[in-house]
């Protein structure tokens, strides 16, 4: 089951992001998927700002990994872009159950090692400010959160 949002500026997908994370819970793997300047990290800013964390969010390509504690929940901000041309195990899998949320931009790139249960949004640019995300949940809390969100 696929769910589809227009996102029509940075206010809506900042929206959206913000709607998702009201329905948290510990251990919610997010991968976002989409070229660059799709909306990934402004989906991350709206969600991490929903969380309470009042740092600057950044795409962490090249920390690949960002740790935001000081929310309602951890944070873990991953950027895999730079991991396509590599076989490095850099212990991503170990915070899929550290009861955060794991946000993963360029998610497809390390598929593989994805857990089974996650939601998966893809990022499609149709203009200059209009993007279509298309929702994938993975699992019956995921299609539960989209059903309640959208």
């Amino acid at each position: 089951m696929e769910f589809k949002y227009t996102s029509r500026s940075v206010e809506d997908t900042l929206t959206i992001a913000q709607n998702i994370e009201s329905e948290k819970f510990p251990n919610m793997i997010i991968c976002l998927e989409g070229e660059l300047g799709s909306g990934k990290t402004v989906f991350t800013k709206g969600f991490a700002s929903a969380l309470g964390i009042k740092d600057t969010i950044t795409s962490p390509t090249f920390n690949i990994i960002k740790e935001y504690l000081n929310g309602e929940m951890p944070l873990y901000h991953m950027d895999v872009y730079r991991l396509e041309e590599t076989d490095e195990d850099i212990g991503i899998n170990d915070y899929f159950n550290k009861n955060g949320i794991t946000i993963i931009e360029w998610a497809d790139i390390i598929n593989d090692i994805l857990p089974s249960e996650r939601l998966v949004i893809k990022f499609k640019v149709i203009d200059e400010d209009t993007r279509v995300l298309v929702f994938i949940p993975y699992g019956e809390k995921y299609e539960e959160l989209c059903s309640a969100v959208l």
